[in-house]
């Protein structure tokens, strides 16, 4: 594909990055992202997410309350004789923290040493520009496309999916999708699912002085944690997916945040305790979150003060399933003849650690869905995110050709 305008796309992509969107302050990006389709020459879908309307949904999930959310889809192509396909990107990114650890301005596309930098240059504002420009390399060489390509461009799926949720009961489906989530250029049929929690765990308070009169709640979330991580090897050890034999822990356990007590001269009457657990393809959610209540109860019970207060469980904040389409589909078997012609190699196949929006795509909108984008996750969500321009390249050419021969030419 000779057509990809690379120098076009890599200042595309720095000018988005400089568009700030953490989640809830998404629309200024979405209204530039719908002004770049147009340009391209898209068809252009734009509208107002109603949040109240979609409350109801049992696959609503939206952990940041949001006063607005624009959904935006660029559509080409006849649709009367060829498959359609979905090409979508999420525009939100999480916070860049603290700014004083990057070495380059998170808010500004920086090109530097053959890498683009910046808040969401991989996660995954990278990806969507490959798909932007995968559909502006058709377009300017004037192929008629017999069926119909759609590129999505969402909000929400840092939180929960909000945004594929609600374009899919819009009414935007098709034969298949791709997700551009950073994949590091594998070809991916599968991913886990996870589950957040909190426990709080009792404890009872005293003076410093005198502690042993009281029951420190940090003391006992030390028996707690070390419960957790032994769940966490035993559920892994039973892993025998071949797609994700590269981890050694595919389904982690971890806590994200503790609190506890109140007062450096009081034992900690109460601490508490949020994180995730992983959910193993093929897995139910519900069965995750009964091994990890077991794993909680069964440690209070062989400790006397826990066994007479015990822990309390909450399951909070968002749940994503695992989701998977079989290795062999033919939008697995198209890109991957596509990355192999635009390369001159094939494509790993491997499953993910992470959940994306996939799952909505296949649950709610029975669409066929894969993941293939620039990228690593490793750079997602840290200090200097960055995506390589070599990796851009790779991504848009393939998803163009994956393309030509999904929906016909």
């Amino acid at each position: 594909m000779k057509a990809v305008d690379m120098d076009g796309l890599i200042d595309y992509l720095c000018d988005i990055i400089s568009v700030p969107s953490v989640g809830g302050e998404e629309t200024a990006a979405q209204r530039h992202v719908a002004a770049k389709m147009a340009d391209i020459g898209l068809d252009i879908d734009t509208w107002d997410i109603d949040f109240n309307a979609l409350r109801g949904h049992p696959a609503f999930s939206m952990s940041v309350e949001r006063q607005e959310g624009l959904g935006v889809v660029g559509s080409f192509g006849s649709g009367d004789d060829g498959h359609s396909l979905i090409l979508n990107g999420h525009i939100d990114v999480v916070s860049p923290g603290d700014e004083t650890r990057w070495h380059r301005p998170p808010w500004r596309g920086t090109v530097e040493d053959g890498r683009v930098y910046g808040r969401g240059a991989a996660d995954m504002k990278g990806g969507l520009c490959c798909a932007l420009f995968a559909a502006k390399a058709i377009i300017d060489t004037g192929v008629h496309l017999r069926g119909r390509l759609m590129v999505e461009s969402v909000i929400g799926e840092e939180d929960g999916g909000v945004g594929v949720l609600d374009a899919v009961l819009r009414g935007y489906k098709a034969d298949a999708a791709i997700i551009m989530e950073p994949s590091e250029l594998a070809a991916v049929p599968a991913h886990a699912g996870v589950t957040a929690f909190r426990i709080t765990i009792p404890g009872k308070a005293a003076h410093a002085c005198i502690r042993e009169e009281g029951v420190s709640a940090i003391d006992k979330f030390v028996i707690v944690y070390e419960a957790l991580k032994e769940l966490e090897t035993e559920r892994n050890s039973k892993v025998r997916n071949p797609l994700f034999t590269r981890y050694r822990v595919p389904y982690p356990i971890s806590v994200g945040r503790i609190e506890g007590g109140m007062w450096p001269g009081t034992v900690a009457e109460s601490l508490s305790v949020d994180g995730r657990i992983g959910i193993a393809v093929g897995e139910d959610a519900d069965h995750a979150r009964r091994n990890l209540e077991e794993a909680v109860r069964r440690v209070a019970a062989s400790d006397p003060w826990l066994r007479e207060n015990p822990p309390i469980v909450e399951w909070k904040w968002y749940r994503s399933d695992p989701s998977s389409i079989p290795v062999n589909h033919p939008i697995m078997e198209t890109l991957k003849t596509a990355y192999r012609d635009a390369t001159g190699t094939l494509p790993r196949v491997e499953g993910k650690t992470y959940s994306s929006d996939m799952r909505l795509f296949i649950k709610v909108g029975g669409i066929p869905t894969m993941i293939f984008g620039p990228g690593d996750i490793v750079q997602a969500h840290a200090a200097d995110e960055f995506v390589a321009v070599s990796e851009l390249e790779k991504a848009t050419k393939t998803l163009a050709l994956t393309v030509l021969r999904f929906s016909g030419c």
